[in-house]
């Protein structure tokens, strides 16, 4: 009886939580957040809604999971990007990253954290505030970096790094807007290449 008691709880799930994660991650990158339903979710990840529930919480639960995912596996150039010597070798890292990301073969197109903030309506307020609180952290990151770049003579101080971090940003966020209208990686390319072309400094 102790045995079998012990078996029952100890029994393995019947999934791999990594892989039904990255499923979930693949269904809201090309949903949204609001787009995914939970029976899309549940097929996609092959679990029922108890199995869901009792492993990653509620869809919401779910999402901020999958968010931590996509920032591990598909932005960790943004971490290494910031560590490039000059200011333009950084922007470059992040603009053919963020490039990469936003076409690749296997993956949706465009950005998960910019459908997920542009998308949500009312309901989902909480989502977007997330979204739009990591963004926020990285911009910082970002605007330190170029404000360093500027002491180090990488650009010309009449140039605010607030500014240019903005303009990167704005940059970046119309890619991935136009990557997942299916603007073709030809066309991505040259808006990477002019942008680098303007770019003040070195």
């Amino acid at each position: 009886m102790e045995t079998q008691t012990q078996t029952a709880r100890g029994r393995p799930r019947e999934f791999d939580p990594e892989q039904a994660l990255s499923a979930a991650l693949t269904v809201f990158w090309r949903r949204g957040y609001e787009g995914a339903s939970m029976a899309e979710l549940t097929e996609a990840m092959g679990i029922t809604k108890p199995s869901l529930y009792a492993c990653f919480g509620n869809k919401e639960s779910l999402f901020r999971k999958a968010l931590d995912l996509y920032e591990r596996d598909k932005l960790c150039y943004i971490r290494s990007a910031l560590d490039e010597p000059t200011a333009k070798g950084v922007v470059e890292r992040l603009l053919r990253g963020s490039l990469a990301i936003q076409t690749g073969a296997t993956d949706p197109h465009g950005c998960l954290g910019v459908i997920s903030a542009v998308a949500c309506a009312t309901q989902a307020e909480s989502i977007r505030d997330e979204v739009i609180a990591r963004r926020a952290s990285s911009d910082a990151a970002l605007v330190a970096r170029l404000e360093r770049a500027r002491k180090e003579g990488d650009f010309p101080e009449t140039i605010e790094p607030q500014a240019l971090a903005t303009y990167l940003t704005a940059v970046m966020q119309g890619m991935a807007v136009h990557a997942s209208a299916g603007m073709s990686r030809e066309l991505l390319e040259q808006l990477v290449e002019t942008t680098l072309a303007v770019w003040p400094g070195k």
